[in-house]
């Protein structure tokens, strides 16, 4: 915090008090961030920065200096500032800098403090009760925490563990300022259904560490959560199974091919091919969405290919940097068309090799190498498969049609996939699907999917 300079009227000064929102662009992603400003009784300036779309609220900045028309606030916990020209008492022109890299951030001022709606996200009172337990990972011995829901009654209660998609997630599967299994737990819960759902491991309450976990990790994590399910009295075993998203959808079918207990499966998002062609094809779609060049597009597939197989070949992280670094090397320097300058080349390189820091370089190789093909012809339980026909991330007809044949494959007769229209990743209504509306869209969770799940757990005998 600084004094504000005289070279600004302090009238103006004061018309600064208050809350600035703007969009930041970064490809895929839409951020939408809030600059909470505060004069204060000398003239100085203090502010905060909210990030309503990363759930992060209240983030302490540094020095807020004005000049003439110019204003620039620090941000020392985030490595980057913000500058930017005051053109009006309602507009400021600016870009937001973080780690090198800048991004064009224009702020509008708000008529008051920013309040992101989410209009599904349950309120108590409930109609149903909820505990917070823990329970211990078997195999390792951290703990894990949640929060259990069960109807209104005496039970047994069919019952579901969820589990979250990729990366470190909180029990509500927290994202974008959204809460999609908070959600989709009340709303089971309220239908009859109890649900369990958990922190992953190294976040909030929970213990042990993701560094170096992979998704078999992360599948002993959840059979831990089963277990702890099952052995709760008010709990029916012979209607228990298990509701995963994305990533999640992979590890309750590791979990289903390998144990006869879990009594269904609903895999939301789940993917049906190996990893690698996930990603590839995500990228190739989103980028196509976003309007970049089929050029650029192409180079980026080929770089991005050879990425992901020289994980498969190199166990360390640093092999790995060393073999893609002489790759992306040789590959550019031998294009003839230049459109790439040589700063554009070397900030590639870093983006591609930050892209897979070596605390999730253990995950990363086991979700590209990883085949979901070989379990589908060992999982007999009934399953329902749903995606978003807008699914920018899994994409919806190669995954579910391969989720589908491959069950088929083994004799599976209780099959019911279905893509639904209008949804994206995170199952809202959307108008592209690209990640960057997700916490644009007030929606969490479409309700006539909501009932959809609902209506087939229950149908179950």
């Amino acid at each position: 915090m600084i004094a504000a300079l005289p070279a600004i009227a302090q009238g103006e000064i004061e018309q600064l008090s208050g809350s600035w929102m703007g969009s930041l662009d970064a490809g895929s992603t839409s951020l939408r961030l809030v600059f909470n400003l505060t004069v204060e009784e000398d003239g100085s300036i203090s502010a905060t920065m909210d990030s309503p779309d990363q759930g992060a609220k209240g983030v302490p900045m540094g020095e807020v200096l004005v000049t003439k028309d110019s204003l620039r606030i620090e941000a020392p916990m985030l490595q980057g500032y913000y500058v930017g020209r005051i053109s009006s008492a309602e507009k400021i022109l600016g870009e937001w800098h973080q780690v090198g890299r800048s991004f064009e951030l224009h702020l509008e001022k708000l008529d008051g403090a920013f309040e992101l709606k989410r209009p599904q996200e349950p309120r108590p009172p409930f109609p149903y009760k909820e505990e917070e337990v823990i329970f211990k990972q078997k195999t390792q011995g951290f703990t894990l925490s949640g929060t259990l829901t069960l109807p209104e009654g005496e039970g047994p209660f069919p019952s579901v563990l969820l589990i979250t998609g990729s990366g470190s997630q909180n029990r509500d599967e927290e994202i974008f300022g959204h809460k999609p299994f908070k959600v989709l737990a009340d709303h089971l819960t309220r239908k009859g259904i109890a649900v369990l759902r958990y922190d992953d491991r190294g976040v909030a309450a929970s213990g042990g560490s993701a560094s170096g976990a992979n998704s078999a990790d992360l599948a002993l994590d959840a059979r831990s959560a089963l277990d702890f399910l099952l052995s709760r009295s008010e709990i029916d075993s012979s209607r228990t199974g298990i509701v995963g998203h994305s990533e999640g959808g992979m590890i309750a079918f590791m979990l289903a091919s390998e144990h006869p207990d879990i009594s269904f499966i609903v895999s939301l998002a789940g993917p049906g091919v190996d990893g690698k062609t996930i990603l590839l094809e995500q990228s190739e779609y989103i980028s196509r969405l976003s309007g970049i060049s089929a050029s650029i597009i192409e180079d980026n597939q080929i770089v991005m290919g050879e990425a992901y197989d020289l994980l498969i070949s190199n166990e360390t992280h640093q092999s790995w940097g060393e073999e893609l670094i002489d790759f992306t090397s040789r590959y550019y320097s031998g294009k003839s068309d230049r459109q790439y300058s040589e700063e554009e080349i070397e900030r590639g390189k870093d983006n591609l090799l930050n892209s897979i820091p070596e605390s999730s370089y253990a995950w990363m190789r086991y979700f590209v190498s990883f085949d979901p093909a070989p379990l589908f012809q060992t999982i007999l339980c009934p399953v329902l498969a749903l995606n978003g026909a807008k699914d920018s991330q899994v994409l919806a007809e190669k995954n579910i049609n391969a989720i589908k044949e491959g069950l088929q494959s083994s004799g599976n007769k209780e099959i019911t996939a279905m893509i639904l229209p209008g949804l994206n990743h995170l199952f809202q209504n959307c108008e592209t699907g690209l990640p960057a509306e997700y916490g644009q869209i007030e929606e969490t969770f479409d309700p006539t999917a909501l009932e959809l799940i609902s209506g087939w757990i229950l149908q179950l005998q």
